[in-house]
């Protein structure tokens, strides 16, 4: 008795749960607009040339009424590759014109084709092909973009606030110094500190000349002797020289030079300046100088113990060059200093998953979004931390969360999606992933998800269709080719399957899965020994695999092959514990190999965990009277008939219970 098991190992959501932190800063610069070059022109390979003129053949022929001829030719593209997508348009275009045909329609009408020259029609289709190609990467960098500034824009509150009570601070220290000196001291440094804020002024409308003088005038004004005072200004000075650099431009790259040199002179003018420490820090960070940067924000913290942004920002240094456990302490006493700022929950919290901490790391993202409802970001971290651990209920209640408060958060909409079909609510996940297409069409994950979720609800034409979007996205990717095969094959379409199932084998030689389901199809077929070569291969890839230990258990008892069968159930179960059809397969492998106790003592469980299996049942009955006990199987017999008497074997077991 064959009870085979196709179990679709791979083809799972995969939902980017687990990835994605990073750490919030204010953007520099504006994004650029991408813009998308066409390619030059690339010389054909022979093998492109010769599909090429294929394709424009089978459209002559189309064309020409000869439905036939351009029926096979496509074909002979899509047994080559089934990924054609050009070939299978071009199939349905030939089989609805000739189907229009049969029914006296005319067809669409059509370019004429006399004089058509095959090699520039293939260029056409090409060039085509090339254009929808940028076509759709400018459509993902411009989401990915989208995405990436909603994100950013999400601290920026935060962020800006921090920095807001860092310069209240430094300006009520400073007044409060400065009144305790002479009423002519006070009137030299309120002059400098004017001069400042003229610079400053000019500065922020671009007029770099009216800073210098006004930055020169004050340096002129020093006091004598308040070296203190003058490495405030000059610290400040840097500030806003640095509030202009861009590592990304040559103008931005000098505003970031002179921010560094006017830190360096406050330094010098005073050793024990927190400030000037810190935008060398954040200079350095800017050009990915880490352990300078490190050196920098270390001594700033150092020297200003209570400033939250410099303990802080230490830990996103910290962060950004992988040192994750000193970042979670740079981040932990920072929120000592003040845990009021739900910026620096949030990237502790991405620490600690960087740590594997994944429990510190949800609470101190719920502390973020305990602090601010509608922190969209902080909500999402939260809904894939609870996907990973296995919630996926609360996992999709807190992506909806996110979404709320950011609706256009694509990232979220596609792993609610993931975590609603993890939780068997596919009708949920098809309109989230619905959502996240409306964005993003062509998105090779998000259609590649939705086939997974088309194929749970046996809507197999939708699932091919969305697997086929995915595989444009992303041809190479062996996962999805292996989607397509079991969409193929719950479809029917077993030479589909095969087709590829075998090319994602030739995508990824390490891939267990491929060569499980085929192994299955071909004992479903009775290719014994196809089956056993390709699951043996498998076996050796991955030999703790249930997928290929179950189906190589059934091949081997195809084959009579009993103690090899009864191993590699055992192997399965090993496995899966509970798994009832892999016990009641090896209770029938171990009663063919003989060992008849063995085989009772698991038709046995095999009732306790499923009491209404009358196979089990009846098969059980058989092994009592081999072992010699027939009142056990007359009983068991009995009562069989008695609860199922439409069981098909219903008059064997009558004959076999008048033997006993």
């Amino acid at each position: 008795m064959d009870r085979r098991i196709i179990i679709i190992a791979g083809v799972v959501l995969a939902s980017l749960i687990g990835g994605g932190i990073f750490l919030f800063t204010r953007s520099r610069a504006g994004t650029a607009e991408t813009v998308i070059q066409a390619d030059a022109p690339a010389v054909p390979t022979e093998r492109e040339r010769i599909r090429g003129n294929t394709l424009a053949l089978a459209q002559e022929y189309i064309q020409r009424g000869e439905f036939q001829r351009a029926l096979d030719l496509l074909d002979r593209l899509l047994i080559e590759d089934f990924t054609d997508e050009a070939a299978r348009l071009l199939k349905d275009k030939a089989l609805e014109a000739a189907h229009l045909a049969l029914q006296g329609a005319e067809p669409p009408p059509q370019a004429a084709t006399q004089g058509v020259n095959l090699e520039e029609q293939a260029a056409v289709l090409a060039a085509q092909a090339r254009l929808e190609e940028q076509r759709r990467l400018s459509r993902e960098q411009e989401f990915a973009r989208q995405e990436a500034m909603a994100a950013a824009r999400a601290a920026e509150a935060a962020e800006r606030r921090a920095a807001e009570e860092a310069e209240a601070a430094r300006r009520r220290a400073q007044e409060e110094e400065m009144a305790r000196l002479s009423r002519e001291l006070r009137a030299q440094m309120d002059a400098v500190l004017d001069l400042l804020n003229q610079g400053k002024a000019a500065l922020s409308r671009g007029d770099i000349a009216g800073a210098d003088a006004a930055f020169a005038d004050a340096r002129n004004r020093f006091p004598a002797g308040e070296n203190r005072f003058a490495a405030q200004v000059l610290s400040e000075m840097a500030e806003a020289w640095y509030a202009r650099s861009d590592q990304d431009t040559p103008e931005g790259r000098a505003a970031a030079d002179r921010a560094a040199q006017f830190a360096r002179d406050a330094i010098a003018q005073d050793r024990t300046q927190a400030l000037p420490h810190f935008t060398l820090g954040k200079i350095a960070r800017d050009q990915r100088q880490w352990d300078a940067a490190i050196t920098h924000m270390q001594e700033a913290a150092r020297l200003d113990t209570q400033n939250f942004m410099f303990m802080h920002d230490l830990g996103r240094v910290y962060f950004s060059a992988r040192r994750f456990a000193d970042a979670r302490q740079s981040f932990e006493a920072a929120l000592r200093i003040d845990p009021s700022h739900e910026v620096g929950w949030f990237n502790l919290g991405g620490t600690l998953r960087q740590l594997n901490r994944q429990e510190e790391a949800l609470a101190a993202f719920r502390r973020a979004v305990g602090l601010r409802a509608d922190y969209a970001t902080a909500h999402r971290e939260i809904g894939r931390i609870l996907h990973q651990q296995g919630d996926f209920r609360g996992a999709a209640d807190a992506f909806g969360r996110a979404l709320q408060h950011s609706p256009n958060d694509i990232a979220s909409l596609r792993e609610m999606g993931a975590s609603q079909s993890a939780m068997g609510n596919y009708s949920g996940a098809e309109a989230s992933f619905n959502r996240a297409l409306l964005a993003a069409p062509d998105h090779g994950l998000t259609n590649f998800n939705m086939s997974v979720v088309m194929l749970s609800l046996n809507r197999n034409a939708e699932a091919l269709t969305h697997a086929r979007r995915a595989l444009e996205a992303e041809p190479g990717n062996p996962v999805w080719v292996f989607n397509m095969g079991v969409i193929y094959e719950a479809a029917g379409n077993f030479d589909g399957a095969i087709a590829a199932y075998t090319r994602a084998i030739a995508l990824d030689p390490q891939y267990v899965s491929p060569r499980a389901n085929l192994g299955s199809i071909f004992l479903a077929n009775g290719l014994l020994d196809e089956a056993l070569n390709i699951l043996i291969d498998a076996f050796r890839i991955e030999p703790a695999s249930f997928e290929v230990n179950n189906n190589l258990g059934a091949v081997h008892a195809r084959r009579e092959n009993w103690s090899a069968s009864v191993d590699h159930y055992r192997r399965a179960l090993a496995v899966q514990p509970g798994n009832v059809t892999v016990m009641h397969n090896l209770a029938i492998s171990l009663s063919a190999a003989g060992d008849l106790a063995q085989a009772r003592d698991i038709y046995r469980e095999v009732l306790r965990i499923s009491p209404a299996n009358w196979d089990a049942m009846f098969e059980l009955g058989r092994v009592y009277v081999s072992l010699g006990n027939n009142s056990q199987a007359r009983q068991m017999i009995e009562y069989l008939i008695r609860r199922n008497p439409n069981h098909p074997e219903r008059g064997e077991a009558e004959r076999f219970l008048a033997s006993l």
